[in-house]
């Protein structure tokens, strides 16, 4: 899978760009805030529908502008496609693949396999569980289009429950109508709930050799799930939490309150490990997600790089730059001399300037 080019339009700080990407490495640095995270960023939605910065598409769309389009030429399984992506100020974003527009926003997921890792994702293990519910979600739902209907589905219900407690409140006949989300709250959550676990454990299988590895020979790690609730008993302690919900006017029993936690030996490093042990699982992570997408969809994923590398240790930036292969790679970075120096291969290097781009090579 390789993306070919890229096109902006009145997108954030371009106001026309173009840019040719190689099959390989390809570098874009320059200093900060002039517009390096912006094209992570336009590639990002292209494969996701969503920003990993803002969930308000006005703020990606330049002032004064009610548009912004972004472009996308991708190779996938020697088949060219495009992709196309409108943003608008007041309406929902249009989509179109091969220029067919798409009904469902959902219907984007898996065209475009990606892998972003970002300084923010060092901080998954200590931050808070819905950052790992995130993560869960986003791999899962490019990967599995019944796991995204599933997904979906649950939100739905979830937020119509929700509304519903907070209406039983003022109108106590509105209980007689709570087993309707009841229902579909356990049909789709029992699902997720299935899905996920089989999830940690394919990556478990990955990320402990890749741990190992990365710390050589003297750590093991352990993913975790650690669900809300289990699958068979989601309906009964669901019912059975039901007063606890109509008190607080929220549903406190689901996959929602999911987590999965990063254990060495017996001990949780989300709360007990060093910053840097934090940072090594973070990394282990990340390429382990790469060799489980590729695992699942036989063609690699394009990885994205924002600026993580001077984040990570000479070592930890030895072992991904050196892990990431025959991956089409766009890497984010301030300047050129840890490539350089190093020798990293790159094949491709670009300049960002206050929203211009120069092809260096």
């Amino acid at each position: 899978m390789i993306v070919k080019s890229l096109e902006l339009k009145d997108f954030r700080n371009y106001n026309q760009l173009n840019m040719l990407f190689s099959s390989g490495t390809n570098i874009l640095f320059g200093e900060n805030a002039q517009g390096k995270t912006n094209i992570l960023e336009a590639i990002y939605l292209c494969g996701t529908t969503k920003s990993h910065r803002t969930n308000k598409d006005k703020e990606m769309i330049q002032f004064c502008k009610e548009e912004a389009h972004i472009r996308i030429t991708l190779e996938k399984k020697q088949i060219i496609h495009k992709i196309d992506l409108h943003l608008k100020k007041n309406k929902t974003k249009g989509v179109a693949i091969d220029g067919i527009p798409i009904k469902r926003q959902g219907d984007l997921f898996g065209m475009l396999n990606l892998v972003f890792f970002s300084p923010e994702d060092l901080y998954i293990i200590k931050n808070g569980p819905s950052e790992r519910r995130n993560f869960l979600d986003l791999e899962l739902c490019q990967l599995d289009k019944i796991y995204l209907y599933q997904l979906t589905n649950y939100n739905k219900a979830l937020a119509q429950r929700n509304n519903l407690l907070k209406q039983i409140s003022f109108n106590r006949k509105l209980l007689d109508t709570l087993y309707i989300w009841d229902n579909k709250l356990v049909e789709y959550g029992q699902n997720i709930i299935e899905r996920r676990s089989e999830f940690i454990s394919l990556l478990n299988g990955l990320v402990n050799n890749i741990h190992n590895k990365l710390t050589g020979g003297k750590e093991n790690l352990i993913l975790k799930y650690e669900p809300n609730v289990s699958k068979l008993e989601f309906e009964d302690k669901l019912k059975k939490a039901l007063e606890k919900d109509l008190t607080l006017r929220m549903t406190n029993i689901g996959p929602h309150r999911d987590d999965f936690s990063f254990l060495m030996g017996t001990i949780d490093i989300r709360k007990f490990g060093s910053q840097g042990q934090q940072r090594t699982a973070a990394l282990s992570l990340k390429l382990a997600e790469i060799e489980l997408v590729k695992s699942v969809i036989k063609e690699s994923p394009i990885l994205l790089l924002d600026d993580v590398l001077s984040e990570l240790d000479r070592q930890r930036q030895n072992h991904l730059l050196n892990n990431i292969g025959n991956i089409q790679t766009i890497i984010t970075c301030t300047g050129l001399e840890e490539f350089i120096n190093h020798r990293f291969q790159y094949n491709k290097i670009f300049h960002v300037v206050e929203g211009m781009v120069t092809s260096e090579n």
